[in-house]
């Protein structure tokens, strides 16, 4: 998982970066939050150095990213919804 804290706050620049990651062959979801980071960004690679790579080379160049921070997940579990009852 990685967050990313966008500047200048904007709806061009929030959802011109969500657009640009969502092409990314490395995302596997985005999510555009509140909070202290803007969006986060639900990645597949292959290593922590793809990671860092993915990090430095597609994130970082970018103009409007503030900071950066990565948690890598370790294991993982998912609760389906249940119908209404």
């Amino acid at each position: 998982m990685v967050t990313v804290r966008l500047r200048p706050q904007s709806r061009q620049i929030v959802q011109g970066f969500r657009d640009f990651v969502a092409q990314l062959p490395e995302t596997l979801q985005v999510f555009v939050t509140t909070g202290a980071e803007d969006v986060l960004v639900h990645v597949a690679v292959a290593s922590t150095e793809a990671l860092r790579d993915f990090v430095l080379d597609a994130l970082t160049t970018r103009r409007e990213v503030a900071g950066v921070r990565t948690d890598v997940v370790f294991d993982h579990v998912r609760n389906h919804v249940l119908p209404p009852a």
